[in-house]
């Protein structure tokens, strides 16, 4: 009863005002692993709702073309998807779904391999349309697929920050690697910050995230900021199972804590500096636009 009544009073305190703010553009975060089976998803959905929980306006879009799943994560039915917005079946304020302490979601699924072949009209009907809601916001953050694909690449070199998960898994640890040396030999102003999940303590975290990072400056020449680490935490899997984010349903647990500490270490990064995308028109132009 104690976790239903944390779920519901979470949704019942939900900011429905969506007031533009003046000429400060959202910032656009990507999320990404080098290989599935890492947290990724849940990473994300639990950090955009720890951002909400300290007061910032947070929109999270399910980028994911094969394997969406954050409205899985939280146990919430999506009447509407990217596909319908194309379509113009469903303009944005019917796209977008509320789930857990007010967080506002864009589901994935069908629609997102369209985007790259949207005619002119059609690229700036979806542009004005996403740019409705994003201007209201301080973050925006993409789900983005495991792996570099094409696509994937393009959200990651579009964005402001791309927070890399891994896990102290030799193989994870090798695919994080490889995916930032891929994105920074194309991109090179490509900023990367690099979390550790699923991490036995912090002695191992700070152990894998040394690996990666000596690697990096090594033979990249590159300094990637480490952000911190979630524990590994049998919490998280009971979470998924009740379709529940596990920061809400167990609010006290390692986990919860550890990706609160991650938010409050990203908000107090030089994240606070203005959007290098210019805001979410900047970012789609350079995703959907670029050669």
């Amino acid at each position: 009863m104690d976790q239903a009544q944390s779920l519901r009073q979470l949704v019942s305190n939900k900011d429905t005002k969506l007031v533009p703010k003046d000429g400060v553009s959202a910032r656009i975060i990507t999320v990404c692993s080098g290989k599935g089976g890492v947290g990724k998803s849940n990473f994300t959905l639990n950090f955009a709702l720890a951002l909400k929980a300290m007061g910032r306006k947070v929109l999270l879009f399910d980028a994911d073309i094969g394997m969406a799943n954050i409205d899985v994560l939280m146990g919430v039915s999506s009447k509407y998807n990217l596909y319908h917005l194309l379509k113009r079946e469903a303009d944005i304020g019917q796209i977008i779904q509320t789930g857990p302490g007010g967080l506002q979601f864009i589901a994935g699924g069908s629609g997102m391999d369209e985007l790259f072949s949207l005619s002119e009209s059609d690229l700036n009907y979806f542009t004005t349309q996403i740019a409705q809601i994003a201007d209201t916001m301080d973050f925006i953050l993409f789900d983005t697929g495991a792996g570099l694909s094409k696509e994937t690449l393009k959200f990651i070199s579009s964005a402001d920050d791309c927070l890399v998960v891994t896990t102290p898994e030799p193989t994870a640890i090798t695919d994080a690697y490889a995916l930032m040396k891929v994105v920074h030999n194309s991109f090179p102003e490509t900023s990367f910050r690099l979390i550790v999940n699923q991490a036995g303590d912090e002695r191992e975290a700070k152990a894998t995230s040394d690996k990666i990072r000596m690697a990096a400056s090594r033979f990249l020449q590159l300094d990637i900021p480490f952000l911190g680490y979630m524990s590994s935490d049998a919490h998280v899997v009971q979470a998924v199972k009740k379709q529940v984010p596990f920061s809400v349903a167990f609010p006290n647990s390692a986990a919860a804590k550890d990706v609160q500490r991650l938010a409050q270490n990203y908000l107090a990064a030089d994240s606070a500096e203005p959007s290098k995308v210019e805001g979410i028109k900047g970012f789609i132009n350079r995703w959907l636009k670029r050669k």
